[in-house]
């Protein structure tokens, strides 16, 4: 890093610019802290800052987490160009999965690279050995969860990752010079809301953040008993495989903070053991690695040939499971949000798994795709009761089977721009259904359904190839424009499948 590169991430840093957090880090020599760029605590001198690609990269050179600006906190990258998008798809995976002991070659396969690309890739990115990377994951976990919670020191270690409480303490002691327990000392008088069937997180993300319409845009389709909105306050049960034939259940509520650049997450105690995933689900679902500033900068002009304002801070509206996705896709075929969703709802209260002790409205979790293992006949008599129409039943029974075939989750990380295309094989997924889906499951940040007929209208008299070719100039981004050219159009945006292809 040259003189001129290490002045503008210095003055980044003294102007607390927040379009840096989460892109680099700060080392500084005299304290042997690193800090996140938006860190309100005394500046050092220039000559005192190291700049770091990653907390990992900090950590190996030495440094600790300030307990200050707190870089487990720090949004993720969004990624744009093929060698970061691998780099950051395996960041992302080993982060989610940091408690299930992954090989780097199974890693590798799933992501379509050979293991000592994935390796070299990697280290370019983010300057540390993946394993390395997969360390701090674990220690930033742990750390959010001895700052947050009162949970006990021996839960956040297996919660974290690690396979023993001797192998957090030493991890711990050699990264930070400092016992778990110290940490807590150290925090004593924090006020730290806790209760004894649930705990509280924070996520950090990059400001603009319009919360508001993430809740406008669920709340026509909410699925009753599934998942509630009280008093900006968002809340769904939920459920993941956790291993063979075993299934973990629980609740989580987010609240924004706005003030602080960050959701306020409590989750019930019984995702504890899959926290790692559940807080990965949790950043797709409100699109916490989104990047404001370079979206919009690619977006100029936008009103002058579309006729609708880009949305700085507009964030795509995920979903926890590709699998719930897709059913609630196939579903709103041809019908509005509220039909689309009140079937989703029935089929969720017949099969989805029952969750005690959850907040007012919360009942149950969304099924998993092995419940709906049938054949197409014995689908279409168990949907059929329901109002689910004989293609959409047996479009189900053919995504779970898919799904069922591709157990791997790691399989999801690969290109989403592929993973569309394959659920096209599906007879019965067309490709808005396709692009939908993938938009809001897997967070793709450059979908676009062009046949949606909310688009259609917006962008009239365009033909298709017209709008295709328009939407180029919004690439990687085209799934921001979408969400733009939806807002405030009287239409549901499910309701628009005469243009489904089916088989």
């Amino acid at each position: 890093m040259d003189d001129t590169d290490r002045e503008r991430l210095y003055r980044a840093f003294c102007a607390r610019d927040s379009r840096f957090d989460g892109k680099y880090f700060i080392g500084v020599r005299s304290t042997g802290i690193y800090c996140r760029p938006v860190c309100h605590a005394r500046k050092p001198k220039l000559e005192n800052c190291e700049f770091f690609a990653s907390a990992a990269e900090a950590e190996k050179a030495g440094y600790r987490p300030c307990l200050q600006c707190r870089p487990e906190l720090a949004p993720g990258c969004a990624p744009v160009d093929a060698c970061d998008f691998l780099a950051q798809q395996a960041a992302r995976c080993l982060r989610e999965t940091c408690g299930s002991g992954i090989s780097l070659a199974a890693l590798a396969e799933s992501l379509g690279c050979s293991p000592r690309h994935l390796r070299r890739t990697f280290e370019e990115a983010y300057q540390v050995r993946p394993v390395e990377y997969l360390t701090t994951c674990r220690l930033l976990l742990a750390k959010s969860l001895l700052t947050d919670t009162r949970l006990p020191v021996t839960e956040i270690a297996f919660a974290s990752g690690f396979r023993s409480l001797r192998r957090f303490n030493e991890a711990f002691r050699e990264r930070y010079r400092l016992a778990p327990t110290a940490l807590r000392k150290q925090l004593e008088g924090k006020e730290i809301s806790q209760e004894e069937d649930s705990f509280v997180m924070a996520l950090g993300y990059r400001p603009p953040f319009r919360y508001d319409l993430l809740l406008e845009f669920w709340k026509p389709r909410l699925l009753p008993g599934i998942e509630t909105i009280q008093k900006g306050i968002y809340s769904r049960g939920i459920q993941l495989a956790a291993g063979t034939g075993k299934r973990v259940k629980g609740w989580f509520q987010v609240r924004d903070l706005p003030s602080r650049n960050r959701l306020e997450l409590r989750l019930s105690a019984s995702l504890l053991p899959v926290l790692p995933q559940v807080l990965g689900r949790v950043h797709r679902l409100f699109d916490l690695d989104c990047e404001p500033q370079s979206i919009l900068q690619g977006f100029e002009g936008f009103r002058d040939t579309t006729g609708r304002d880009f949305i700085p801070g507009i964030r795509i509206p995920g979903c926890p499971e590709l699998f719930e996705m897709g059913v609630r896709a196939i579903l709103g075929q041809q019908i509005s949000t509220e039909a689309a969703s009140r079937l989703a709802g029935r089929l969720a209260d017949r099969y989805g798994a029952e969750i005690e002790g959850a907040p007012e409205g919360i009942r149950r979790a969304f099924p998993l795709a092995e419940d709906f293992l049938w054949e197409e006949a014995e689908g279409e008599q168990q949907l059929g009761p329901l109002g689910i129409i004989r293609q959409r039943s047996r479009a189900i029974v053919r995504l779970a089977a898919f799904l069922a075939e591709r157990q791997d989750t790691h399989w999801l990380a690969g290109q989403p721009e592929q993973v569309a295309e394959e659920l096209q094989e599906i007879p019965g997924i067309g490709p808005w259904t396709a692009h939908y889906t993938v938009m809001r499951a897997l967070g793709w940040s450059d979908a676009f359904p062009v046949t949606d007929l909310a688009i259609r209208k917006v962008l009239a008299p365009r033909t298709e190839k017209e709008r295709r070719v328009l939407a180029e100039a919004w690439r990687p981004w085209r799934s921001y424009a979408t969400l733009c050219l939806w807002q405030g159009k009287q239409e549901g945006v499910e309701k628009n499948a005469v243009h489904h292809k089916s088989r």
